[in-house]
């Protein structure tokens, strides 16, 4: 039977999703689910170590979130919003809004982040879906010029009528402290709870630690716009298991550790290779996953993960109720709800165990 996207809606107060982080990264709230019992606990992620065992595994996504987020204007001064995507070979592939009237083969401003002019650029093609390739007026690289002039790319529910005055506090915080290799345009927001004490508190204990790298894409974000799951087409993203990593996670699923994915990227990642293995064991690979995780899924790897609340009607929130079950995952939300917790990016997380 089709699953019907109907099933992944809830109500959420507005007040209750996140506009800024907690005042420390671990002081945020977690939700504890017991997927055996049902039973729900409310508790601070600064316990996270009482919940985890000598030979189990912490799988962390380390991809960097990149400042993507860029504002132009045209010949008319008329604001122009971008958001870098990819390079390509004719130059970058980008989100544009406000550009419907800008013809291709015509300039627009790159301005820096004092709204300054940084440089011109050329369009190049206009895609679909509001994409368009651009080509900047300039030596630099494009990860340099995104140090001039780009910001953090918050999701859209974020509000930053003033980017730059946030900017630096928005730049640390999203971001996970484990962040190493540039390519997210999105952070794996499960993993920005942690902070280095902790991460030494738990592998003091025996908790292994892998890393794994799935760059988060714009796509993320994007709403299941069909009436099933089914339908819905899902983004892809590129994501490097290496040998030394799978190592770590093979050795604690050989000696009978549990494997705790941190956030839905770390689990994407972990049943992509658990497939393409078809076992419960890890074969170093990279590529490109549009694995879309929904009820009845057969998970292979992952026991346990940590996960933010996700927006309604979301592929996230299908993988979380794939994991918990889909009428334990509507439970768990309405309590969320009903206790206030804090929603999406810069929000509280819960602990599926």
């Amino acid at each position: 039977m089709p699953m019907e996207i109907s099933k992944f809606d809830y109500y959420l107060p507005p007040e209750l999703i996140a506009q800024k982080p907690a005042d420390s990264r671990s002081s945020s709230r977690m939700l504890v689910l017991n997927r055996s019992t049902g039973s729900i606990s409310d508790t601070s992620f600064s316990q996270i170590a009482q919940y985890l065992r000598k030979g189990d595994c912490l799988v962390l996504n380390n991809t960097k979130v990149i400042p993507a987020r860029f504002y132009a204007k045209k010949g008319t001064g008329a604001a122009i919003e971008g958001l870098f995507l990819s390079l390509e070979q004719t130059g970058w592939k980008v989100m544009l809004k406000n550009s419907s009237k800008i013809k291709e083969g015509q300039l627009i401003i790159l301005l820096d982040r004092e709204k300054k002019q940084f440089s011109f650029a050329k369009l190049v093609a206009k895609l679909q879906d509001g994409q368009a390739i651009i080509k900047p007026d300039s030596e630099l690289e494009a990860e340099k010029i995104l140090e001039h002039i780009g910001f953090t790319p918050l999701p859209p529910y974020i509000k930053r009528p003033e980017p730059s005055m946030q900017h630096k506090e928005d730049l640390q915080r999203y971001q996970t402290v484990y962040a190493r290799h540039n390519g997210a345009i999105a952070a794996p927001t499960a993993g920005l709870h942690f902070t280095p004490e902790i991460l030494e508190q738990v592998a003091k204990m025996g908790v292994a630690i892998a890393q794994v790298t799935l760059h988060v894409g714009a796509g993320t974000f994007l709403p299941v716009k069909s009436e099933t799951l089914e339908e819905h087409k899902i983004h892809s993203e590129e994501y490097i298991i290496d040998e030394t990593n799978a190592e770590i996670i093979n050795n604690a699923i050989n000696s009978g550790g549990r494997i705790i994915a941190v956030g839905t990227t770390a689990v994407r990642t972990l049943e992509t290779a658990g497939l393409t293995a078809n076992a419960r064991k890890i074969i170093p690979s990279k590529g490109s996953t549009n694995l879309f995780i929904i009820p009845g899924f057969k998970f292979r790897i992952t026991d346990a993960m940590i996960t933010n609340f996700h927006l309604p009607k979301s592929t996230l929130l299908a993988l979380v109720s794939a994991f918990a079950g889909l009428e334990t995952t509507q439970k768990v939300y309405k309590h969320a709800v009903d206790a206030k917790y804090r929603f999406f990016s810069y929000g509280d997380c819960m602990l599926i165990m």
